[in-house]
């Protein structure tokens, strides 16, 4: 009496040596579309695991000069905007780009770039070929203070579809590493404002001479105490901002240019309703370039908060949607 089996011969010799030993060969039914993409997905995927380490290099190598990886990475879209203002940054534009282009998490850069005689503008210029989608500048005919650019920013971005926008510096002094950090501040945290601090988890500032260091870090304590503000770094100039608050606070009543700036953003902010979550980062003073701070900035951070919180008290906020 013949046995029958059910298989699938994979050859025609198969099938002859089965019928030779007395078996009925019954074929299985055809498998459908999706268990045929399934086979052949695996078929792929075992090939690739064979494939020599150094054919994947070899890969990579000619994709970064031909650009492949690039163009694709080039046509990310980003919920995020880092707005850097320049002044007389050449020595540290270039890298502070690639820096932040080469994280995981995709942002854009705004450069506000305030007509600098060093040629700044022209490496921006230069690097915006490679990185069209992604890197954007506003050129301003001579310095108008950190201030009036960083309201440029706010209002470039508040005319396109960016949920979140960053303050950074171009000096390195602000380690884009810590950009994802202040994005998941505001989008994991439930945070509104995320400031990368230095004083929140005591003083971390590193080469800074340590007049400077006490200066700032008393001003902070100052500020704190004058405005009631829940910040310990108060001046500080790292800060992610979801977009309704920008939206809400009134740009056209913000005053101070220079570090206060700062101040008074943040203290809006609070005034607002919206919630502040300090971020601690380690701040690297500049290796490369000039400091622009003075004493007449350190000046109207000092005795304009005293007139900040004054006028506070004759005005109203608007309060978090």
């Amino acid at each position: 009496m013949r046995k029958s089996c059910f298989l699938r011969p994979q050859r025609a010799t198969d099938a002859m040596k089965a019928f030779d030993r007395g078996s009925v060969c019954h074929r299985t039914p055809a498998e459908g579309p999706l268990e045929g993409a399934r086979r052949g997905i695996e078929k792929v995927l075992r090939f690739l695991t064979r494939l020599p380490r150094q054919v994947v290099a070899i890969y990579k190598f000619f994709a970064y000069f031909c650009g492949i990886n690039q163009k694709h990475n080039d046509m990310q879209t980003s919920d995020s905007l880092v707005i850097i203002p320049t002044y007389n940054e050449r020595e540290n534009i270039e890298a502070i780009i690639r820096a932040v282009f080469g994280l995981e998490k995709v942002f854009h850069i705004l450069v506000i770039e305030d007509g600098s005689p060093d040629g700044t503008a022209d490496i921006v210029r230069t690097l915006q070929q490679e990185f069209p989608e992604r890197l954007f500048m506003v050129e301003r005919k001579g310095k108008l203070g950190l201030g009036t650019a960083y309201i440029a920013g706010f209002r470039w971005a508040l005319e396109r579809a960016y949920e979140y926008i960053f303050e950074m510096d171009a000096d390195f002094s602000h380690n884009p590493n810590d950009l994802p950090r202040l994005y998941e501040a505001c989008t994991i945290q439930g945070g509104d404002v995320a400031v990368g601090s230095r004083y929140v988890s005591g003083v971390n500032v590193v080469n800074w001479p340590m007049g400077r260091v006490l200066m700032s870090y008393f001003a902070s304590k100052y500020v704190r105490f004058i405005t009631g503000i829940p910040v310990h770094d108060t001046t500080a100039g790292f800060v992610c901002y979801r977009r309704s608050v920008l939206e809400t606070i009134s740009l056209d009543n913000i005053r101070f240019k220079g570090y206060a700036f700062q101040i008074e953003m943040k203290f809006t902010a609070h005034k607002c309703g919206f919630r502040i979550i300090e971020v601690p980062v380690i701040f690297i003073n500049r290796e490369l370039g000039t400091s622009k701070m003075n004493s007449s900035i350190f000046g109207e951070a000092v005795f304009g908060v005293i007139k900040l919180k004054v006028n506070s008290w004759f005005r109203s906020f608007p309060q978090k949607p």
